[in-house]
């Protein structure tokens, strides 16, 4: 379900927190309604969430973006910044380096999934599963699975079967 209704979020069994621009502007929208609280009550409840995009961005520390740093989650550590590429945005189909027991992969290991992005995590949470993609030469965070977390700088919404089927994965975890 679609909604902006905080009572109907609390008694959802999961979260989907999208995003699409800039990381300080969404931080700034998803603090305006609520969404740090939130976030903060389904992983205290054992309910999953998953951040897609700028969605998965904001769960970090921080992003910096033209020279601006604004905070973030802080739910996963490390600084979202520009990815090192000489091809910006990395816009298009690409791979992801599966990590070892991930259970949102699972069954689509070696597909392509669509990016849209000039900002990564580019340093990994050490105490999760983490996914990779290169983009001409620089190397990101592309998926984190920690506990109840879950992220994709990918939009699996716009993946195709493969995206379908890794949201799927993350609905059975509900």
């Amino acid at each position: 379900m679609l909604t902006s209704d905080p009572g109907a979020i609390a008694a959802s069994e999961g979260l989907v927190v999208p995003g699409v621009g800039a990381f300080a502007a969404c931080m700034e929208q998803f603090v305006a309604v609520g969404g740090p609280d939130l976030v903060t009550a389904f992983l205290a409840s054992d309910k999953p969430v998953l951040g897609i995009c700028v969605g998965h961005q904001i769960l970090f520390d921080a992003g910096v973006e033209h020279g601006e740093e604004a905070h973030g989650l802080g739910l996963l550590p490390g600084v979202v910044g520009q990815l090192p590429a000489t091809r910006l945005p990395h816009m298009g189909w690409n791979t992801v380096e599966v990590g070892e027991g991930s259970v949102l992969f699972a069954g689509v290991e070696r597909e392509r999934f669509y990016f849209v992005h000039s900002y990564a995590a580019l340093a990994a949470p050490a105490d999760a599963t983490v996914s990779w993609t290169d983009h001409d030469g620089a190397r990101f965070v592309s998926a984190v699975e920690s506990g109840r977390l879950s992220s994709t700088q990918f939009h699996p919404e716009k993946s195709g079967e493969a995206g379908a089927r890794l949201l799927r994965n993350w609905v059975a975890t509900l």
